[in-house]
């Protein structure tokens, strides 16, 4: 494998994983995989699709597997970053030894997400129309046919995303001025992130 030049000053500028992402590194370099960078972060791919990202949080480095939730995981090992993640899975560690110990599996689930690429494979992601609908959005669909139409034409991952970030909010005051603060970017045609 080649080392991408942006992944070497990534984990160079790197101070609390930097050895972590190389032992990671050290294991990935030994499969076909591409190394690229991506979003900030390493992202490894095979005949241009994502398959891995390394990245690091405050209590732990991630091997991110993209289509983790495809993988045969027996042992439990792969985590979802959240209730709501549908496809990628979460390999996490907190040392070298760790990563040192788990080199076979590594290599296992790296091996398993090259063969999910060859074979096409694609997550099965559930349908916009299976998420709830908070009422007070409901409620201001129902009174708006402008509305009801901009959010209509939404792409399906921009409803997803409205949807999950309106019904996080516990209480009912929240979710009604996160709704009312993004009427207009939904009337625009915009996601959540635009």
């Amino acid at each position: 494998m080649n080392k991408n030049p942006l992944v070497n000053s990534f984990i160079m500028k790197e101070t609390a994983w930097q050895k972590e992402y190389e032992a990671l590194r050290e294991i990935i370099e030994t499969s076909s995989l591409i190394e690229e960078f991506k979003w900030s972060v390493p992202c490894y791919t095979y005949h241009d699709s994502n398959v891995l990202l390394m990245h690091g949080f405050k209590e732990y480095c991630a091997l991110l597997f993209v289509k983790g939730s495809l993988l045969k995981d027996e042992n439990h090992l792969l985590i979802s970053q959240t209730q709501h993640t549908q496809a990628s899975r979460h390999l996490r560690f907190k040392s070298v030894g760790e990563i040192r110990e788990s080199q076979l599996i590594i290599r296992q689930f790296i091996k398993e997400a090259i063969i999910l690429e060859e074979e096409g494979r694609k997550v099965e992601f559930k349908p916009t129309s299976e998420f709830n609908i908070p009422s007070e959005f409901q409620q201001k669909i129902d009174e708006s046919i402008e509305l009801k139409i901009a959010f209509s034409t939404l792409s399906p991952g921009r409803q997803r995303g409205y949807l999950l970030y309106f019904s996080d909010a516990k209480q009912s005051k929240t979710r009604t001025a996160r709704i009312e603060k993004y009427i207009p970017f939904i009337i625009e045609g915009k996601g959540l992130h635009d």
